[in-house]
């Protein structure tokens, strides 16, 4: 591949640039309910409330609200939101790719796309230095939609001023760089040393 194969770097948020684990709030709200740990995921991570909130349908009082009527909580939010938002961890990858990410802008645009809450992002937004390194932040909670809809990838290109085949995609999640390859996007899923060098060698 040559160096001027890509204008434009896409890159997912979580498992990419800093790891999350919903299981750590899972298990701090255990003792605050009678749901066991199985529902308690589901809400949190694969549910229809989960996607309206992540896709900014419905607003961050309403989202919590809901969530404690769901799982029968006695707390309120300034009980519920830091175990809400204890859920991200860096590891020595996330650095690696930080770090590099932080020198390829010298070479490409770099446009962020996450599947993200309002909440989890304002958290997030001035604890992790790399993000003022990208040109563009696409965050479903403000365009309204979540990967892997084309609206979101679409979304990214028009702020790259890029065509498909001129965006490389890094997301942790296999399904969803399958999904952007069907709109003529490639890329590598991010699961390790391996898949890193990868990106290494396809954007150098």
């Amino acid at each position: 591949m040559t160096k001027d194969k890509y204008e434009a770097i896409f890159c997912d948020l979580g498992n990419v640039l800093i790891n999350f684990d919903h299981r750590i709030a899972v298990k701090k709200i255990l003792a605050n309910t009678r749901k066991n740990e199985h529902d308690i995921y589901q809400l949190f991570f694969d549910s229809g409330l989960t996607k309206d909130y992540e896709e900014g349908k419905i607003s961050s009082s309403d989202f919590f609200k809901k969530v404690r009527d769901s799982l029968e909580l006695d707390m309120g939010n300034e009980k519920l939101l830091p175990i809400w938002n204890d859920i991200f961890f860096e590891g020595p990858l996330n650095k690696k790719i930080q770090a590099f990410l932080g020198e390829a802008k010298e070479k490409y645009k770099l446009v962020m796309i996450s599947n993200i809450n309002e909440t989890h992002w304002e958290f997030l937004k001035n604890r992790v230095p790399v993000f003022s390194k990208f040109d563009k932040l696409i965050l479903s909670y403000e365009v309204g939609f979540r990967k892997p809809a084309k609206e979101i990838y679409d979304a990214a290109l028009k702020s790259a001023n890029a065509v498909p085949s001129k965006a490389f995609y890094i997301d942790d999640r296999k399904d969803l760089i399958e999904a952007a390859s069907k709109f003529g996007i490639k890329g590598v899923a991010f699961e390790g040393e391996e898949a890193f060098e990868k990106i290494k060698v396809a954007l150098a």
